[in-house]
């Protein structure tokens, strides 16, 4: 199966980081958070990629065009035909990764559309390209198949960014939790679709609005429950936290439960 990742939004909340390099190549650990959630797939076996790219795709075309000479020591033949002798390998040999450009200011549901020739008629997984998590990839696709869902996402609880206070008329604080996890369960990003969901985007539309309300309605819609680790990349102090947890040696996106 491939990996289709959502990489071309403007990551507006991030614009320290993003003002000059997609959100996706922001690095954790000197490596891009893109690059962290490709290697979630591979290390479940999915190692054939679909990276839909827009506000600053070229940085992610370089990125990957240059992979090989970047990551590995070389010889160059120069000439009228150069050649390039590389010696050594990486862990990322033998990944297929097509860069699709799908529009600077194009929303999921187009990007999705755009990339359609490259994605092809297979199931096939969807991700956004900042948000980290061990989701195990065979439990999302046994229930995508049990509920014979068009879209099977994966949901989580956040965990809330204050502190939650409970008090009294009189005003007595009775309970006090500092970030407690949330009850509502929220889609973080990784999922499942069959070429079905085509049939639901628009030209202009996103994913998360229209198609999937239709598919609610249509009883197509399944989720995954995940219990694992989930962060989301959404800002700097995000970010900061999960460069902590990627420099203490035990990152728990690694970590698949």
């Amino acid at each position: 199966m491939k990996a289709v990742i959502l990489a071309g939004g403007l990551g507006t909340r991030m614009r320290e980081e993003t003002e000059f390099r997609p959100k996706p190549m922001v690095e954790v650990g000197g490596k891009p958070v893109l690059w962290h959630i490709m290697k979630i797939y591979a290390s479940q076996g999915v190692t054939e990629f679909v990276i839909l790219t827009g506000y600053k795709g070229e940085m992610i075309k370089k990125y990957f065009h240059d992979y090989s000479i970047l990551n590995r020591d070389f010889t160059v033949h120069i000439g009228d035909q150069p050649e390039v002798e590389y010696y050594g390998s990486h862990e990322e040999d033998g990944w297929k990764v097509t860069v699709v450009e799908t529009g600077e200011l194009s929303l999921t549901g187009e990007r999705i559309l755009r990339a359609r020739s490259h994605i092809g008629d297979q199931p096939f997984f969807l991700t956004y390209g900042d948000g980290l998590a061990n989701v195990d990839l065979a439990k999302l696709l046994e229930i995508h198949s049990k509920t014979e869902a068009v879209l099977t996402i994966s949901t989580s609880r956040p965990q809330s960014r204050f502190g939650v206070v409970s008090m009294s008329d009189d005003g007595r604080v009775e309970r006090f939790a500092e970030k407690p996890q949330g009850q509502e369960l929220v889609n973080i990003g990784y999922m499942v679709a069959n070429e079905s969901i085509f049939n639901y985007l628009k030209q202009g539309g996103s994913l998360e609005e229209e198609p999937l309300a239709s598919l609610v309605r249509d009883k197509l819609l399944s989720a995954h429950h995940h219990r694992g680790f989930w962060q989301p990349m959404d800002t700097v102090r995000e970010l900061k936290l999960l460069t902590e947890l990627w420099g203490k040696g035990a990152a728990p996106w690694t970590q698949i439960i």
